[in-house]
């Protein structure tokens, strides 16, 4: 039987009051790669090309947009009150930089690829992923150093400048609990996913 998605619209606050598409909170992940029949696909794609668990991807997308498309950093205020600039060039699902999204494209050769795309999204956290293995020697299956790493850059993360930012590895710590509960997760419905990838196509 097709598994029920429940998602719950979060609060856009949450991430600075800029999103036109909804974020979403996610209890089970099976229900939204449920749903979201082309994420699944997209995710799994990524996983097989770059060696990156669907988990580590999904999780770390889920911190850094909980899943909305044009997910943008908070403005800034002017004397508290006025909208100022915005915190970094950060967009989309997977809240890639302007800087960080030219250099996935160069090596990549990815030109076309779109951050609120969720497909494009995708390849590119499994191919940072497999750039954080490369460059720092952090396991694939590790969420919480992936993590850092992804936050920090490699250049950051291998001179450990996470340690003077003791909230970035507490978010961290819930980016890694989080990756273990959608491993179990995923882990229960695989097969009702991988059907959905054949059968929601025709």
């Amino acid at each position: 039987m097709k598994l029920k998605l429940t998602l719950v619209v979060v609060s856009s606050m949450m991430l600075g009051g800029c999103l036109s598409t909804p974020a979403v909170e996610v209890s089970n992940i099976c229900n939204l790669m449920d749903e979201e029949v082309s994420w699944y696909r997209s995710i799994k794609a990524s996983e097989k090309k770059y060696g990156a668990p669907a988990h580590v991807q999904l999780a770390i997308m889920y911190q850094e947009s909980h899943f909305a498309s044009d997910a943008k950093p908070p403005r800034e205020k002017l004397f508290g009150v006025v909208p100022w600039f915005r915190s970094s060039s950060a967009y989309g699902f997977a809240q890639a930089k302007d800087g960080t999204w030219d250099w996935y494209q160069l090596k990549t050769g990815n030109y076309s690829a779109d951050r609120d795309n969720f497909d494009d999204a995708a390849d590119f956290v499994g191919w940072y992923i497999n750039q954080s293995n490369k460059r720092s020697g952090i396991s694939k299956s590790d969420a919480y150093n992936q993590y850092l790493a992804y936050h920090e850059g490699h250049g950051g993360f291998n001179k450990k400048s996470y340690l003077a930012k003791d909230w970035l590895m507490k978010i961290a710590k819930g980016v890694e609990k989080n990756a273990k509960r959608y491993k179990k997760q995923l882990n229960q419905c695989a097969s009702q996913l991988d059907s959905n990838r054949i059968w929601k196509f025709f």
